[in-house]
């Protein structure tokens, strides 16, 4: 008897599982046809940052440009002037009040970058992490959990609307909480190879990371 009651717990165990890995199927196979057809893509943004009793540490504005896989540029205005770029193979960041570029290999792990997150291969993304998906009307939302404990974020959120990407959100293992809003969007425009090249300003100091 003993047996039997193990045996019917596991196979209602097994049972109740099903539909749980089949929406997460479904989430990954949803957010696959949202990203899968972006090839460019190019917007404004704003960031902020909370801590994590929701107190806005940061605000920023700026302009993105992606090409997948692997290449990005973000050009942050206010309220510090900053530029990342990203050719494919290295990234460089560039602060302009120090005069300081950093240079380093580009990190294909799409848990740690978050340019990267929506520039990289999107089979590396949902195998990455799990992905759940909550409908609000016309708004999708994307929650995904890094299945590797080596990673920057605990929690990944991304919002479309109308099919169209207008949200990130990042939570990191403190609380802190980033959200990016996008806006004046334009999927799949044409590019120039060129915003993807970074040239270093002379006179500036440059550090490459080995790591």
């Amino acid at each position: 008897m003993r047996l039997f009651k193990t045996l019917t717990t596991l196979a209602l165990g097994a049972i109740l599982a099903l539909p749980a890995a089949a929406l997460a199927d479904e989430a990954a196979e949803r957010l696959n046809q949202l990203l899968e057809p972006v090839h460019t893509y190019r917007a404004n943004f704003e960031q902020q940052i909370l801590d994590g009793s929701g107190q806005r540490l940061q605000q920023a504005e700026g302009r993105m440009w992606l090409s997948r896989p692997g290449k990005f540029r973000w050009e942050v205005d206010a309220p510090y002037a900053q530029v990342v770029v990203s050719d494919g193979e290295e990234v460089y960041l560039h602060d302009p009040d120090l005069e300081q570029v950093t240079v380093q290999a580009l990190d294909t792990r799409v848990t740690h970058t978050p340019a990267l997150l929506l520039s990289g291969r999107v089979a590396d993304l949902t195998e990455a992490y799990a992905v759940s998906r909550r409908q609000q009307g016309t708004a999708e939302t994307f929650t995904l959990t890094p299945r590797s404990a080596d990673t920057l974020f605990e929690e990944l959120a991304l919002t479309f609307y109308g099919e169209q990407l207008g949200v990130l959100q990042m939570a990191d293992s403190t609380g802190q909480r980033t959200a990016i809003y996008f806006s004046d969007v334009a999927v799949n425009p044409s590019l120039p190879d060129e915003r993807f090249t970074f040239v270093i300003p002379e006179g500036a100091d440059v550090i490459r990371d080995s790591h």
